[in-house]
């Protein structure tokens, strides 16, 4: 590869993401990593000192990348605060239930499986998960200020209980191998995001 130093960071980034997306962080050998990059090991360690410092990386990323669609997402114009948040999880409806796609949420993936494995990781997740749910939460105020969402909505509850209760949702679906499970959340979410 004849590309500069960040272009070879973020392919081996990229291709550490696709591979974990699939089969999980433990799953994932080094070998299989630098293979699918095409680099040799020596690169690698140029770049990252460990695995664990590669998935640390991988997870900003991912945080990074998410936030950044959610702020696209949040950004269109005429959407109220309750249409902004029906559609936030409309969309984590629709990636789960992809049975193609490679864009699975890495926080339901790894969530579990690092938590325990590495506190470096485990905090980038839980940090990430942090700032999203302040996200919502502000949604759902703007959503109270424009009048699309009930004044009654205790937005940092809400906002917790529903980020809880998808994520739990997500795992149902890996196991039901349906939709079952995200169209109850989905089903719950209208309600609690209720209109005046």
């Amino acid at each position: 590869m004849g590309a500069s130093h960040p272009h070879i960071r973020r392919h081996i980034l990229d291709a550490g993401r696709t591979l974990i997306a699939r089969k999980g962080f433990v799953a994932v050998g080094l070998n299989e990593i630098l293979s699918t990059a095409e680099i040799p090991k020596g690169s690698f360690y140029h770049y990252f000192g460990s695995k664990e410092a590669l998935g640390s990386e991988l997870l900003q990323q991912y945080i990074a990348d998410y936030n950044a669609r959610l702020t696209e997402l949040f950004s269109q114009p005429g959407l109220s605060g309750r249409d902004k948040l029906l559609g936030y999880w409309a969309e984590w409806q629709h990636e789960q239930l992809d049975q193609h796609g490679d864009e699975k949420c890495l926080v339901v993936k790894l969530s579990a499986e690092v938590g325990d494995l590495s506190d470096e990781m485990r905090v980038v997740l839980r940090d990430g998960v942090d700032r999203l749910m302040v996200r919502l939460a502000a949604a759902i105020e703007e959503g109270q200020a424009d009048g699309s969402l009930s004044v009654e909505i205790r937005a940092k509850e809400a906002t917790e209980l529903l980020y809880q209760m998808w994520l739990g949702a997500a795992l149902v679906t890996k196991l039901r191998k349906d939709g079952s499970a995200m169209a109850q959340a989905m089903a719950v979410t209208q309600s609690v995001l209720r209109a005046p």
